[in-house]
C-alpha cells in the first residue's frame, strides 16, 4: 500500500466526524424534497450535482414555490459565494510540494464542515500527503451526503411514522454540528476573529435573509484577521 493510498484512507477516517453530521440532515432534506413532489431519483441528482447544504433546502422551496429559474439561480449563488474565500485559504495549506490532481478536484467537494476540518487537521499530515488526505475527506463527507439523501427520499417518510422523537431531533443536527466544527477551528482562528464574525452575523440577521448575514459576517471575520 502506498503513501498516498494510505494518506486518502485516513482522510476517509477523518471524515467520519463530518459523515455523522451529515447523514441525519441529509435525510431532512430527502424528505423535504419528498413534500414538495420532487421524486427520489431527482433528489439524489440535486445533491449530487449542487451539493451545497442548506442551499438545497432553499433551492427545493424555491422551486415549490414557483419562482423563476433565474431567481433561484442567483439565490443559490449568493449563498455560496463564501466559498471564493474558503479555496485559497485552504489551498495555502497544501505546502509547496507540486499539484497531484486537477484543481477541479480539489474544488468540487469544498463545504463548510470539509473546510472547517481541513483547516484545523491538514498541517498534521506531511506536505506530500496533503492532497490524497484532503480527497478522502472530500469523498467520505460527499458520499455520506448523496447516501444520507437517498435514504431520506426513500425511506425516510416510514422511519419517521415509527420513530417520533427522530422527526423533532433532526433539526439539531446541523447548528449541533456546525458547533462542534466551530469549537475545532478555534485552535487555529484567533478568538477576537470568531467573536467578531458571529456578531456581525448576528445582527445582519435582524435586516438581511441568512446568505447575506453569512457574507456580512465573513467580511467581517475577514477585516478583524486583517487587522491583526
Amino acid at each position: 500500500m502506498n503513501a498516498a493510498y494510505r494518506a486518502f484512507l485516513r482522510g476517509l477516517t477523518d471524515s467520519v466526524s463530518i459523515a455523522v453530521g451529515y447523514v441525519p440532515v441529509a435525510i431532512s432534506f430527502g424528505l423535504t424534497a419528498i413534500h414538495a413532489d420532487i421524486t427520489p431519483m431527482m433528489a439524489i441528482v440535486i445533491s449530487l450535482l449542487v451539493y451545497a447544504g442548506a442551499s438545497q433546502f432553499i433551492l427545493v422551496s424555491l422551486v415549490a414555490s414557483g419562482s423563476a429559474p433565474l431567481s433561484i439561480v442567483g439565490i443559490v449563488l449568493l449563498m455560496n459565494l463564501r466559498h471564493f474565500f474558503y479555496g485559497p485559504a485552504l489551498l495555502s495549506k497544501f505546502g509547496g510540494v507540486p499539484r497531484r490532481y486537477p484543481m477541479i478536484a480539489l474544488a468540487a467537494g469544498l463545504t463548510d464542515e470539509v473546510f472547517a476540518a481541513s483547516i484545523s487537521k491538514m498541517q498534521r499530515q506531511p506536505e506530500r500527503d496533503r492532497e490524497p488526505w484532503y480527497l478522502g475527506v472530500q469523498l467520505g463527507a460527499y458520499a455520506s451526503w448523496v447516501g444520507g439523501t437517498a435514504a431520506g427520499a426513500y425511506f425516510g417518510q416510514d422511519w419517521l411514522r415509527h420513530s417520533p422523537i427522530l422527526s423533532q431531533s433532526l433539526g439539531f443536527v446541523l447548528p449541533a454540528l456546525f458547533l462542534a466544527l466551530l469549537l475545532e477551528i478555534r485552535q487555529v482562528v484567533a478568538v477576537n476573529v470568531l467573536v467578531f464574525a458571529g456578531l456581525a452575523t448576528l445582527g445582519a440577521l435582524f435586516f438581511m435573509p441568512a446568505y447575506g448575514a453569512i457574507m456580512t459576517g465573513m467580511a467581517a471575520g475577514a477585516l478583524a484577521g486583517a487587522r491583526r
